[in-house]
């Protein structure tokens, strides 16, 4: 008899037959799943053998499965497993570096390096890339095909830096892992070739509100943390490039959306260890437009005004409290663009001019601009 390991080996399984009483079911393994019958799974909702390949089939990395994913996911029930991250063209990797110094798997970070780089006769800058999920899904490997790109063309360094999920530790453990990841990419800089004053840190959606708190809460008391060996080094960051971040948690709640924001098993709400309206405090705490300061560093912004998990508007409030206190950020909005889905290439090249501007001193224009999904 076949274990669960290979009885379920992708998602797209679903759709096997199930018989009871000799009359076959008409419920999907989907729906069986999907306890709240809310149109999507979370990680917890799958079978326990099944859980390794949460990610996977949650391709938008937004923290659910729809059935749209599920259903894609079933075009390759039949080929072999394989769970090694793919190489990337141009890049050499070195994986799972413990930041944190206790062997921790959430806390550790890879560094991604050009095969050939531009020039030999200077460190390169890092891009560091920040996972979404919900801060309770995704993890670090999803960093080296976002940023595989710019690390080939020899300019820049990469690092895609993991942290502790909230089913093991609430805020601000997730702050205190990041920084204490860039604290040892600066303490390792001479060793790789890298720039430690030249540092870029980039997030979609959960990762996207991680490398804003990233760049606007230097000195904030408590959210430093006191992790790993390198507590001498600076955690801060030169320019930050946040994809559709949550930047307030209290009105998180107050535009449509999927998710009930202010339930207590609302992503933000495990991300706090309690009810988002319960615990203002926690919550500011938590919400980067909170600790916006004059000092904070070059911001650029990318969301959709179609996105149904993070409300559109918070980004355009968090740009105008950045702009309030005299700080440099582009808005570039996605007109129809959803969570992560709609990004084309002009997201890219948005990208592109953004880093080479804040990372290698280009001339590049940038300002608030609209394009259409898929441009």
């Amino acid at each position: 008899m076949m274990t669960p390991r290979f009885l379920f080996p992708f998602l797209g399984l679903v759709l096997i037959s199930a018989v009871a009483s000799g009359q076959q079911s008409k419920t999907t393994r989907f729906d069986q799943w999907d306890r709240n019958a809310d149109g999507k799974l979370t990680r917890e909702e799958l079978p326990q053998p099944i859980r390794a390949n949460f990610d996977r089939v949650d391709r938008n990395k937004d923290g659910f499965i729809s059935r749209e994913e599920d259903a894609a996911m079933g075009a390759g029930r039949n080929q072999p497993r394989n769970s090694a991250p793919r190489s990337l063209e141009g890049v050499r990797v070195m994986r799972d570096l413990d930041y944190a110094g206790n062997d921790n798997p959430r806390q550790k970070l890879d560094l991604y390096l050009p095969e050939k780089r531009a020039t030999d006769s200077s460190n390169l800058p890092v891009i560091v890339f920040i996972h979404g999920g919900g801060w309770q899904n995704g993890d670090k490997t999803s960093g080296g095909q976002k940023i595989a790109a710019l690390v080939a063309s020899g300019k820049y360094a990469g690092a895609s830096i993991g942290y502790r999920l909230t089913n093991e530790a609430q805020w601000p453990s997730q702050i205190h892992d990041c920084k204490a990841g860039l604290r040892w990419i600066r303490a390792h800089a001479a060793e790789y070739g890298l720039d430690p004053n030249r540092i870029a840190v980039w997030g979609t959606s959960a990762g996207g509100h991680l490398v804003a708190m990233l760049g606007v809460s230097h000195g904030v008391e408590g959210l430093e943390g006191a992790i790993g060996p390198h507590l001498d080094q600076s955690s801060e960051v030169q320019a930050v490039v946040d994809f559709f971040g949550p930047t307030e948690m209290l009105t998180m709640g107050d535009h449509p959306s999927k998710i009930d924001h202010n339930a207590i098993n609302s992503p933000e709400s495990k991300l706090i260890g309690g009810a988002v309206q319960e615990n203002p405090e926690k919550a500011k705490s938590a919400s980067p437009i909170e600790h916006v300061s004059a000092d904070d560093e070059p911001f650029l912004i990318v969301h959709g005004t179609a996105d149904d998990l993070v409300p559109y508007p918070q980004s355009v409030d968090f740009e105008k409290k950045l702009e309030a206190a005299g700080v440099s950020v582009t808005l570039l909005t996605v007109e129809g663009g959803g969570h992560g889905k709609g990004f084309g290439p002009s997201v890219d090249a948005a990208v592109e001019a953004f880093l080479a501007k804040q990372l290698l001193g280009e001339e590049r224009e940038l300002k608030d601009s609209t394009v259409n999904a898929g441009e």
